[in-house]
Formats: C-alpha cells, sequence, structure tokens
C-alpha cells in the first residue's frame, strides 16, 4: 500500500485526487482545515465521501500554523505530498491580500520545512495559470518568463515556485510543479464561474459576461485533471531520461508542469455548453474587464504529454453536463 499526504483534501481537486487514490487502494492522508465556502455543507460532503473509505485518515488544521504539516509528516510518512491547499481566486485576493500571504506563501514554507525534515520520494504543489500574469504570448509554456502578475494570487503562487526551488535546490528534495488551467466539474468551487452562471441560468436570474465576452479560457475537466496529477506523481524530476521542452532545473530535481488542455474556448462557447445543459438560455449583461484578469488563457501542454504520454481531452459538450447534472441532484 502506498502512501499520500494531500492537503487541501476537501476542497474541489484535493477530494477528487483523493478519492482517485482510495480506490486504487493508496492510504491517503487529507489536511484541511474546513474553513466555510460559499455553499454551506459542500466541504462536509466532500469530507463525508473521504472518511467513508477506511484508507483515509483526516487532519484538521491550518496549514500555515506552525507545527500542523511537520506532525502530518511525521505521522503519515508519505512516499508522495501534494500540496493543494490555498486561497485561491483572483478578486478575493485583491480585497484580502493577507490573507493570501498568509495560506500561500507561509502555508507552503511550512509544509517544504516539513518535507526537509521528513522527506518523501516526491512532491507535487499546485500552481496556477495565473502565474503568467500579462504575458501576451500564446500558448503559454513553462520556459517563458513569467515576471508580471496582475492579481495578489497570482504573485503568491509564483512566489511558491521559487520558494520550492530553492529548498529543492539546498535539500535536493523531488519536487514537480504544476500550473493548472480553468479547472470545473462536479463539486466545484461555488465562487468559479461555471457554478455562478449555472445558478443563475436555473433561478432565471442574470449573469454577467465580463469583458463583452471577448474572453477565452484553457478548460480542463477535473476527471483529466486528476488523471494528469496522478501520472505526474510517478514522473520524478531527475531521474529518467529528458524529454523535448523540459523545465527541469539545471541545479535541482525541480520542474515546472502546465496542466491544461491546450485547446481553449471562448467565454460564449462556454456560456453556450452551461445553456444546453441547463436547457434554457441566460440573462446576460455585459462588463467590462474586472480588475486583475486576463482576457485569454492557453496552455501549451507537450511537455505533460512528453512526461506522462497524457493529455487533457474532456470538451465542454462531455463535461458541463455533469457538473449541470450533479449541481441539480446536490442538496446542500
Amino acid at each position: 500500500m502506498r502512501r499520500i499526504l494531500i492537503t487541501g483534501s476537501a476542497g474541489f481537486i484535493g477530494h477528487h485526487l483523493a478519492l482517485r487514490l482510495l480506490t486504487d487502494g493508496w492510504d491517503v492522508t487529507g489536511v484541511d482545515a474546513m474553513t466555510p465556502v460559499a455553499a454551506p455543507g459542500l466541504k462536509d460532503g466532500r469530507l463525508t465521501r473521504l472518511t467513508a473509505h477506511e484508507g483515509y485518515t483526516h487532519i484538521k488544521g491550518r496549514i500555515e500554523t506552525p507545527g500542523v504539516l511537520m506532525d502530518a509528516m511525521a505521522g503519515a510518512k508519505p512516499d508522495i505530498v501534494v500540496h493543494l491547499a490555498a486561497e485561491a481566486g483572483v478578486r478575493p485576493s485583491i480585497e484580502d491580500p493577507r490573507r493570501y500571504l498568509e495560506a500561500n506563501i507561509k502555508g507552503t514554507f511550512e509544509l517544504l520545512e516539513a518535507m526537509r525534515a521528513h522527506p518523501p520520494k516526491h512532491s507535487l504543489l499546485a500552481s496556477t495559470s495565473s502565474a503568467y500574469g500579462a504575458l501576451t504570448d500564446m500558448p503559454y509554456h513553462e520556459q517563458m518568463r513569467a515576471d508580471w502578475p496582475v492579481s495578489p494570487y497570482a504573485a503568491t503562487k509564483k512566489a511558491t515556485e521559487v520558494l520550492a526551488h530553492a529548498h529543492s535546490h539546498i535539500w535536493d528534495l523531488p519536487i514537480t510543479m504544476f500550473r493548472f488551467f480553468t479547472v470545473y466539474g462536479p463539486w466545484g468551487r461555488p465562487d468559479m464561474a461555471y457554478w455562478l452562471f449555472a445558478r443563475a441560468i436555473l433561478d432565471g436570474d442574470p449573469i454577467k459576461v465580463f469583458n463583452h465576452g471577448r474572453m477565452s479560457r484553457d478548460f480542463v475537466f477535473i476527471d483529466d485533471l486528476v488523471e494528469a496529477i496522478v501520472r505526474l506523481s510517478e514522473t520524478i524530476p531527475g531521474q529518467g531520461p529528458a524529454v523535448e521542452g523540459d523545465s527541469l532545473s539545471p541545479v535541482a530535481p525541480w520542474r515546472l508542469v502546465n496542466i491544461g488542455k491546450s485547446d481553449p474556448d471562448t467565454l460564449m462557447e462556454f456560456i453556450e455548453a452551461i445553456e444546453a445543459a441547463c436547457g434554457r438560455d441566460a440573462v446576460k449583461e455585459f462588463h467590462d474587464m474586472q480588475a486583475g484578469d486576463v482576457p485569454d488563457t492557453w496552455a501549451d501542454a507537450s511537455l505533460l504529454l512528453g512526461l506522462t504520454g497524457y493529455l487533457p481531452t474532456t470538451p465542454l459538450r462531455d463535461g458541463i453536463p455533469q457538473f449541470v447534472d450533479w449541481y441539480k441532484g446536490w442538496n446542500g
């Protein structure tokens, strides 16, 4: 039985990853502060799904609290660590940047120190496509400079990449940073557009369409993201042959990998997919771009493909109905 520690295990991505690994026979230790979200009962529902498995152990605590992750690592002795716990979202980070600094930068530092004391075979730390910031050359690839973040959220996640590289270099910790793009699916985040749009459309309320609809995103279905993470966990930086376009550090067992579909959809196509799944048209209110946002994202995922032989492929027409069907039946 292999052992893994997942931070943010009751979050959207963390709980899907934990369920996949529990089903595959892994021993999973999850760390989550169980902070409330906009949909009451959502995080408790995710946790209930996890605790139904004998192989799951839950630790409630904030990752930035000294000792929480040190004790978790000492007790779990994981082979693999996946770090997903974070304050997420661009716009809330503008309103409360200190909260993002504490959770994202200090929390990641606490994990790195815990891994230094109790080294796993491999750790995978979540970053974000927002780290590409103001870059306009697309598709984004891992060796592009990403020095112009446009939100506190993006800045904190870029900082975790740099901090992880330093720890990897000094203490020889194998670390994969992954920048995931716009993830959606059942049990998702209630602050994300697909949730807000589906709720408004089903309730007959208007939706806000920013930048007057002139936006696009590299949308990734949750099952595809989980598959990519699982495969990357077996691809340890510094072990195995190099691949074309590798982002492997010349001085550390550290690598950066995009997880995207490499096939962006426009915002209006996204809305049309939700309308079709809901069976009704949206009442649209068009607005200017919001502060901290970017008009487009597009992943070059060729490195992911080269390392794992896998590329996310689920189109919106297949993924969106799965979310809407779940949302209609959810009783939270």
